[in-house]
């Protein structure tokens, strides 16, 4: 058995930015991070290689590995409270947008000064939005781009190892404690790991994961929200006007028939749309990149319609993934329809393809997401599509293309306190994996706020 002061379990933006910031203070302790995923230089998803769809590969280089899923993402980076999760509520607002606005100055600092900050606070939209019943939300935002953002990565990995050691291609399959109050955390690979602190940041693909050790130790979590949709696809010049002035628009309606909010979600000018693996179940998402030479003719979305639940009912999780199942059961992987075909009642087929004037990034069945998606989900979405068209006209078109299912899995929100700390001494959790947050800004600041009270744990004064 091996002895660590601190172990971090999941590589991703909470863990990666905790590393950065624990090697910067110095900490006087051993630090062990654990990912089941790959090294950075080794994720590399078969679709880009041209294995058309989605292989299932296990686990999935989109999801896993260093960085998490923020790695291959746009890497957008949203500096607000408004949206992205309730960091805000544990560390205070100031604090919360502090946290994040240092973030922003170590991405700056690593490579990401060329790129762009976005503000949609003085924005002409937002009062166009207004005017059509429609509420952009307020933030700064930076884009790296996956290029730029892989790259950043790779300068804060190496400025990290020789602090904190890395294992990848490791799966964490199970957890104790002993009478000291340490941790074993045992792995897949028959080794066993003691320490003092426990760090869960496993992000959204560990859910599952967070949700049984929190079991075990009989931590509260809250389940009761999971966001479902789809992802839009259009020509690039019909969003211009909005992406070239804001990028990232975080537009929100609640639509006529059934006062459900329905929201936009990681917009991406000039991007691709890509298929996702979350525990074996094909999903969709979209990238886009900071090299003028890798972009494409057009701009994609989500729409998501956020649905809560009350008792008896406890697992959201479940519910989106008995969705996204029958898309992958009908389709294959991922399902793709003209929006005209929608509302016309009929399937896309090979043959209406050919015809459509928007041309996929993404290659999926043509097929029918009435099949696949709620009604009342369905609803929302077509409505929310013609309210967007009134700010964006062409929206509504007959040949914007829509991908299916895109499902927002919320990872149950752990009860911590504000140092993001359980009832268990010793047992943290952090980022998109405690349900805390919910964007790479928040989840990369909360891994800085748990480095710097560990640090000063460790080390015995005040680590700012």
């Amino acid at each position: 058995m091996k002895k660590y002061d601190i172990i971090i379990v999941g590589a991703g933006a909470s863990g990666v930015f905790m590393s950065y910031e624990l090697a910067k203070l110095d900490i006087d302790a051993s630090v062990l991070m654990l990912d089941k995923g790959a090294p950075l230089e080794k994720r590399q998803c078969p679709i880009k290689k041209g294995a058309g769809n989605c292989l299932k590969c296990e686990p999935c280089h989109i999801m896993n590995g260093y960085g998490g899923a923020g790695t291959l993402s746009d890497g957008k980076y949203n500096i607000t409270t408004q949206f992205g999760g309730d960091l805000h509520n544990y560390v205070g607002t100031e604090e919360a947008m502090d946290l994040m606005e240092y973030v922003d100055q170590v991405l700056c600092s690593m490579g990401g000064a060329d790129a762009k900050l976005y503000s949609t606070a003085s924005s002409e939209l937002k009062t166009t939005a207004l005017r059509n019943n429609l509420h952009l939300l307020e933030a700064k935002v930076r884009h790296l781009g996956t290029d730029r953002n892989v790259k950043i990565l790779g300068r804060i990995f190496d400025y990290c190892k020789t602090k904190v050691e890395s294992q990848f291609y490791t799966t964490i399959s199970g957890v104790t404690r002993e009478d000291d109050g340490t941790f074993n955390v045992m792995t897949d690979k028959g080794d066993v790991f003691n320490c003092k602190d426990l760090v869960l940041a496993t992000g959204r693909s560990g859910s599952k994961w967070i949700s049984d050790v929190c079991d075990k130790f009989g931590i509260k979590q809250k389940k009761n929200r999971v966001d479902i949709g789809v992802r839009v696809e259009l020509p690039a010049e019909i969003f211009k006007h909005i992406t070239d002035d804001v990028y990232e628009s975080k537009i929100v309606y609640k639509t006529d028939k059934y006062n459900d909010m329905v929201r936009t979600f990681c917009m991406n000018p000039y991007g691709e749309v890509v298929a996702e693996n979350t525990n074996g179940i094909v999903t969709v998402n979209g990238h886009s990149y900071a090299d003028p030479a890798l972009r494409t003719e057009n701009t994609n979305f989500a729409l998501l319609v956020s649905n809560k639940f009350t008792e008896p009912f406890k697992d959201s999780n479940e519910y989106g993934e008995s969705i996204a199942r029958l898309s992958n059961m009908l389709g294959g992987g991922v399902l793709l329809q003209r929006f005209g075909d929608l509302v016309k009642g009929r399937r896309s087929s090979d043959r209406r393809m050919e015809k459509c004037f928007t041309r996929p990034t993404l290659k999926a069945t043509p097929g029918d997401l009435s099949l696949v998606i709620p009604k009342r989900q369905l609803d929302n979405i077509i409505e929310m599509i013609y309210a967007l068209d009134k700010i964006a006209p062409g929206t509504a078109n007959e040949d914007t293309l829509l991908y299916g299912v895109e499902v927002k899995f919320y990872n149950s929100k752990v009860e911590v306190d504000e140092n993001l700390e359980t009832k268990v001494e010793g047992l943290y959790a952090l980022g998109d994996g405690s349900g805390v947050t919910h964007s790479l800004s928040q989840a990369s600041a909360s891994g800085v706020h748990v480095a710097r009270i560990l640090t000063e744990k460790y080390n015995g004064k005040e680590a700012k």
